[in-house]
Order: C-alpha cells, then structure tokens, then sequence
C-alpha cells in the first residue's frame, strides 16, 4: 500500500515547504526488518536498521531525501530496540560508515551483540551509544532526542524527535515496537509519560491490526494450562522461540505458574535462547523491581534445586530429553527432529501466533503442532488508544502484514481525526504541518455479494477480488465456516484446521457429507492420507481438506 496523501496536502506542502518528510527503506510489511530515514529541516535520522541486506540501503543513503549528495548517510541512528528485525543490519552498515554515530538505550546497547553471535561482544557494544531514559539530548543545533520505555522487550523505547525553528517547534514520535500492558520482565509503556506532547507525527507500529486479545494474565493461564494438560497426559513440550524476550518470558512463567512450582519437571533451555538469558542475568537492575526481589530470593533462571529444574541443554543432556515428560524451550530455527526421536515423546509442539515460525514435519515420535497468543505488541485497541492519547496531525503504520494495516488505515474513528499513512518501502512520505485537515478517502475494504435461498440450502457469493486479499488463504483453508449474529448483521468465521482438530469429535455423526469421518484415511481419529494437510494429526469427525477420498471411492 503506498502512501495516501492526497494531492491537495501535497499542493499546500510545497507552497509552504515541508519541514518533516519521512523515506521508509523498509517497513517490515512480511519479514524484511524496519528502516526509515526521517528529514527534520536540514536534519536526518535513520530509525533502525533491521535490513538483513543493507547493499541497496549503503547506496541510497550516500543521498539526502530529496537526492542530494551528502558526504554522510545520515546525521546519526537511533536504535528504538534489539530485535532482530530493527537492529539486524546495523553491524554491516557501521563496518560501510564507522563514522555514523549509532545510539540506543544502554540496556539496547547491551543486548545488540546477540544479533551477531560470531562476532567479538565488545567491539559490537562500542559501536552503540548509550543515551539515557526520560532525558533530553540535543544532537544538534535546534534538534532534541528523548527516549521512553515504550515496554515490549527491556530496553525497547519509543523516541521523541523534537526540532525547532524561529518560526515554531515540530515534534515526532517513533514508538518502535510497543507494548502498553505489563509482562513478566518488562513493564508496559506509560501513556502518562507521552501525553500532552503536542505531537504533529507519529510513526506507529500495526503488527496486529486491529485485533484484540484477552487480557495478558488470561493468555499466560491458557497457555499454562494447554502445557499442564500435556504434561498430565504424559507428553513432552517443546516452544520454539525467538532467542530474545518471548523465550525469557516463557521461561518466568513456566518457574512461577502455580501449575508447575514445586513439580518434578524438568525445563531444558537450548541454543540461542539459553544465550539470551545470560544476557538477561546481565541486566538485573534495570529489570523491574519484582523481578529484582524474585532473583533475590532464588536464581531467576537456571536453577537445578528448585522444582521445576530449570537446565541448560548440553550434549550429553540430549539422549534423556523427552522420555519422560519435560519441557524444552529452543530457537526458532531449530531443527526440532533431533528431539522428536522414535524411543521419546508423545509432543506437543506449540508455536507463538503472529511468529512466522517453519516446523520440519518429519517426526519419528508422534507429535501434535498447535498455536498459542503470548502477545509482544499491543493489539488493535492499545493502538488507537496511543493514537487518541497523542492527538498527532499524522499518523504513519509500518510493522504488519498490508492486510493488518489495510484494517487500521481503514478506521473510521482515525480517518476522521488524522492524516493517515501506510507506505510501501521507498515511498516518500511528506508531512506538511499546519492548520487545514485534508484526509483522503478511506481505501475500500467492503465487498458486495448476493445471498440466495434454495430450500434448506444458503449460497453467499462474493466477488473474486476478495481472494486477492493474503488473509483469503487463512480463512478458506478448510473450506468451513462459522456463522454468528451480532446485533443485526450476521458474521462469518473461516474455521482453522487447528480449531477442528481442538473441536470435540463426537458433535455430530456425519454419514452423507464429505468429511473426515467419510473419509477412508481416517483410522482411529486420524489421518493417515501423506496428501493431506492433516497427515498424522488426531482429527475430528466433522473436519474436512482438500484430500478428502470417500469410503467407497475406487482404491
């Protein structure tokens, strides 16, 4: 989706001049990281640098915004946190510019190195400058950097870009990734801190859309009693994760759930994120105070004595790990079949929603993959909350899939207070400031259809250009839906192969439909069809694929 500034802002930007424009290299719309250079006057930021290739990036920063030739890619960086998707290419764009200064959080600037695991820790830490919390730091005459905890992952921060002329003051807002709720080891952004800015730009994070989740304690207790029911049935876990945060905050809460404390269990923490704790246990004081009193009372990750026995894997560990019932939390790019060995197991392997996150599917011992919400990022309500508390003239999402911020762009309630933007990578953004509000239209994201009743049978048929939409695959991969009243208009659900195999298989008794149990790979509630999307799992008897082949269909 590209920018939607519509052309008479553009016509009022140029008899004015635009102080503040924004050139996105990169927006994070699937996997390809975060990266925007911002012109403020004569000054230039780069925000982030989460390019996995930054060639194209080294090459088009040699000039300014506006295309001319600058001896310098940018005045300096500003790293809102560590992810790998905001910081990745910042040790290969310093090695092309080691005189670009680069600064972040200290806490950022102590967790970077884990993005370059085969590279010196010192020297990556140097290259960083640590800026402090809640303090404003003039970088150049007339231009002013503040940074907030915006919550999401210690150190993470929302920065406050503040330049001022003769004529008037502007300011900007990156939130980076933000979260506003509280988590197990980082307290959420404090919307007391930001408001009142009298903000002209924000640049917003849209990572999920405009969904909305349960409350963060109820996510946690679902996920912990998902992992205690598998446990009780005699199954192993394995949660693959990022190496940094999401595995951190699985880790505290499988060590203080009151499902797990004081059980004989074994939690065994692999690779890249057992890496990632150490580093943790490097920033004690700047964690919040009650993680703080947790590890003065016990050791806040590795710990053999206490139940359950929270242990690092090693080599010799690995012949045990899995025949009997533990937990094993691993990097997101593990191999997971050198745990699912035929002599372990049953698993349970379960993967964070909104991680991309590719599974080998080639087991020796039985395995069940199921998903669960563990949240990072506020969801669609916490987003227009920050908005509506900042008030700024223009907002600008990156960070989500286009569907996910087609969805945000498309809000009524935004579209009638503020001027809207969602470009794609290298789309110049202008942002002209002034008193007239000129919003364009909202993009289109209703579709008409026609509804037909044939006795006890109802057709809906849209057009075909809804199938374009990425989300189409989603919601029509089992060919199932469901349909429910709200108020007076009745909404329909695709229905996931997930939420079949979960489903309660003795429903219904299907006998003259075409579904699982009709189906002549289905032995013992599973499937056994290798053709199948379903292949191996337990399945109900109302589900149904694409590889469905009848009782009585000719072998």
């Amino acid at each position: 989706m590209r920018d939607n500034l519509s052309a008479s802002s553009r016509v009022d930007a140029a008899e004015g001049g635009t102080e503040l424009e924004c050139f996105p290299y990169s927006v994070q719309h699937y996997d390809e990281g975060v990266c925007l250079l911002v012109k403020m006057g004569p000054h230039r930021i780069l925000l982030d640098c989460g390019l996995e290739d930054i060639s194209s990036l080294a090459k088009e920063l040699t000039k300014s915004v506006r295309g001319v030739g600058s001896p310098s890619p940018a005045d300096f960086v500003l790293i809102s946190h560590a992810h790998p998707d905001h910081a990745r290419g910042l040790l290969a764009l310093h090695k092309a510019f080691p005189k670009l200064p680069i600064y972040g959080s200290e806490v950022t600037s102590k967790l970077l190195p884990l993005n370059w695991l085969d590279q010196d820790p010192e020297k990556i830490s140097e290259f960083c400058h640590a800026l402090p919390l809640r303090s404003p730091v003039e970088f150049q005459d007339g231009l002013v950097a503040e940074l907030f905890p915006a919550g999401h992952l210690p150190g993470a921060v929302a920065i406050l870009l503040t330049y001022t002329t003769k004529q008037r003051t502007y300011k900007l807002l990156y939130t980076g990734d933000f979260f506003l709720s509280n988590s197990r080891l980082v307290e959420g952004l404090r919307l007391e801190e930001l408001r009142g800015l009298d903000l002209d730009v924000l640049i917003i994070e849209g990572s999920y859309g405009t969904s909305r989740h349960p409350h963060r304690r109820n996510q946690e207790n679902q996920l912990a009693e998902r992992i205690n029911r598998a446990i009780a049935d005699h199954c192993s876990v394995i949660l693959p994760t990022p190496a940094l945060g999401l595995g951190q905050e699985l880790l505290m809460l499988l060590r203080s759930h009151h499902h797990f404390t004081g059980r004989d269990l074994d939690i065994w923490v692999d690779g890249a994120v057992a890496t990632g704790c150490d580093a943790y246990l490097e920033l004690l004081p700047h964690l919040p105070p009650s993680v703080q009193n947790f590890a003065r009372h016990q050791p806040l990750f590795w710990d053999e004595r206490v139940r359950p026995r929270v242990r690092r894997l090693q080599a010799e560990h690995r012949p045990s790990v899995g025949k009997s019932p533990c937990i094993v939390l691993t990097d997101s790019t593990d191999d997971l079949g050198k745990h699912c060995q035929l002599d372990t197991g049953p698993w349970l392997i379960l993967l964070p929603e909104k991680i991309d996150i590719k599974v080998n599917k080639e087991y020796l011992a039985p395995t069940t993959v199921e998903t669960y919400l563990l949240a990072q990022h506020s969801d669609g309500p916490g987003t227009t909350q920050l908005i509506h508390n900042l008030r700024p003239q223009h907002v600008i999402f990156i960070h989500g899939s286009p569907a996910y911020l087609a969805d945000l762009t498309s809000l009524e309630e935004l579209q009638n207070r503020y001027h809207i933007h969602s470009p794609a990578a290298n789309t110049l953004v202008e942002l002209p400031i002034g008193d007239t509000f000129l919003q364009p239209a909202a993009p289109e994201t209703n579709y008409e259809g026609e509804l037909t009743e044939l006795g006890t049978v109802i057709t809906i048929t849209l057009a075909d250009v809804i199938t374009t939409d990425p989300r189409w695959r989603q919601f029509a991969d089992t060919g199932l839906i469901e349909a429910r009243w709200q108020g007076e208009e009745l909404v329909l659900r695709g229905l996931s192969q997930r939420e079949l195999l979960n489903q309660n298989s003795d429903r219904y008794t299907w006998t003259d439909v075409d579904c699982c149990g009709t189906c002549r790979h289905q032995r013992g509630q599973r499937c056994w069809n290798p053709a199948s999307p379903l292949y191996n799992f337990k399945v109900t008897l109302e589900g149904y694929c694409p590889a469905f082949e009848g009782l009585n269909d000719s072998q």
